[in-house]
């Protein structure tokens, strides 16, 4: 209906239309058309959260071979949870006491400024840095780039997680407990990007090979964004 085309399958293979065009009634609205396309939309988004996060690398991989369907858009995921960290830091900052922010002041505010740009300037550092450390693997730089999303997708997800874990950790009695946790979470988040590119290489590279080039990753890493925030630290 919508090309023209003949079709003899579910889909028409011309313009991506369903067949079933029959006409539209109270309950086929409220059944495909509105309960479908939530049911569609969050089993997309939620399906990639968690893949993201229990299998990072394959995922990256997965979504490079052409395995798309499964999987929501990493670019708008990347600026929605990004959003929601910053609900979660600013209720954080509401709810907490004023003392907690007292030795931290300039560094927060420093963070605050700056986050955004220190943030995405991690997916082309990790992605032209891993360009040249993996290049048995055959990767072009947008693939690269592809791998260096999930993996601050995997890191905002932690980010998001720390942030929940915070606020509960403002309850007194149980905030001895909290605090441990969120040292662990922190800890993933730093190590998140090596669990992304070795379940990403896995088995490309032997592990003592997957070993060095990825702490030589680690290493570039920590020296690049030693130095970007070392300049805007400067211009703050």
């Amino acid at each position: 209906m919508n090309c023209g085309h003949s079709v003899s399958d579910e889909f028409c293979p011309h313009c991506g239309q369903k067949t079933d065009t029959a006409r539209i009634t109270p309950r086929s609205l409220i059944k495909n058309d509105i309960l479908g396309s939530i049911w569609h939309v969050e089993t997309k988004f939620f399906n990639t959260l968690k893949d993201i996060f229990f299998r990072p690398g394959e995922t990256a991989m997965d979504y490079i071979s052409g395995k798309r369907i499964r999987y929501s858009s990493f670019i708008p995921l990347l600026l929605i949870l990004f959003s929601f960290n910053v609900l979660g830091i600013h209720y954080y900052e509401k709810f907490a006491p004023p003392e907690v922010f007292e030795d931290d002041f300039e560094i927060r505010n420093f963070l605050s400024k700056y986050s955004k740009t220190i943030l995405f300037v991690i997916i082309p550092m990790l992605a032209s840095n891993a360009y040249f450390i993996f290049k048995k693997v055959k990767l072009n730089i947008a693939e690269h780039f592809i791998i260096g999303t999930v993996s601050l997708l995997g890191i905002l997800i932690i980010f998001l997680l720390d942030d929940i874990v915070s606020l509960i950790g403002l309850w007194q009695p149980v905030s001895k407990i909290f605090e441990f946790i969120d040292k662990i979470i922190f800890g993933l988040s730093i190590i998140f990007p090596a669990i992304t590119y070795w379940n990403a290489f896995k088995n490309s590279y032997s592990k003592t090979g997957l070993l060095w080039r990825v702490l030589v990753l680690y290493v570039l890493m920590g020296v690049e964004s030693s130095a970007i925030s070392l300049i805007l630290y400067k211009m703050f």
